[in-house]
């Protein structure tokens, strides 16, 4: 019998950074190591690290005496939740608020103008490293923010932008790639 203990693993930011925006039209990268060109860092997320959902909805079809005699999917959703806790990275904004809507720098003036104008639909990729080295990098071609949580400014926490991006499917379908390799 296999050991399969060695295939369990934790899944670790990789320190030159763990989450990348660029615009959806930005070249996507296909492995583990490419350059991330046209890409911008969001910077240190909170402990609670990156969540995947999946959303699947699926009707039965019944025979009579009551078996279930087929599934039927519906609808699925993939999604990614995380906290961002770099509030003075201008590009953490810009992925937040929408580029529109923010302007300057923090050395002359940064102005952040909250309002109900769409958010841009960008290209994210995760990078994160696996037990014994193994590179994961996730790459979703198209997401939109679906949720920004409570922003709580508080003398005994840090301040975050608790943001849910829902996954769109690309034009072969596929809502996010998952790459990985043994270093």
């Amino acid at each position: 019998m296999a050991n399969t203990a060695t295939n369990v693993s934790a899944g670790k930011p990789n320190v030159s950074g763990a989450i990348w925006a660029a615009p959806i039209d930005t070249a996507l990268p296909t492995d583990t190591s490419s350059a991330l060109t046209g890409f911008a860092c969001l910077g240190y997320c909170s402990e609670d690290g990156l969540t995947n959902s999946t959303n699947l909805e699926s009707e039965t079809v019944k025979a009579w005496g009551g078996d279930t005699v087929l599934t039927i999917q519906t609808s699925k959703e993939d999604s990614f939740a995380f906290t961002l806790l770099e509030v003075l990275n201008v590009d953490v904004l810009k992925f937040v608020y929408g580029a529109d809507n923010v302007s300057g720098d923090l050395a002359t003036g940064l102005t952040v103008t909250a309002n109900s104008s769409e958010v841009d639909e960008v290209a994210l990729v995760i990078d994160m490293i696996m037990r014994e080295g193994v590179a994961k990098r996730i790459v979703i071609p198209d997401c939109k923010i679906s949720e920004v949580g409570d922003i709580v400014y508080s003398d005994s926490e840090a301040v975050g932008y608790e943001t849910t991006v829902m996954c769109m499917p690309d034009a072969s379908g596929n809502t996010h790639y998952e790459y990985m390799l043994k270093a």
